[in-house]
């Protein structure tokens, strides 16, 4: 269930930003580019996710 949010609302946002950005540009919205844009960045969000280690960092005192 967590991929499937992951990917909804990171493919709303893109496509969010795909229209303002494109409006900004004077250009269409293009729904195949902001759906490319969405998968793409999922994943890139899911490898950042998995690299990041879960354990508490320490103690740091000396």
């Amino acid at each position: 269930m967590r991929l499937f949010w992951t990917f909804f609302w990171t493919f709303l946002l893109v496509q969010m930003a795909t229209y303002v950005m494109g409006s900004m540009q004077g250009i269409g919205y293009n729904f195949t580019t902001g759906s490319l844009l969405g998968v793409i960045v999922t994943v890139l969000v899911l490898v950042v996710a998995a690299l990041i280690p879960d354990e508490p960092a320490g103690d740091h005192r000396h």
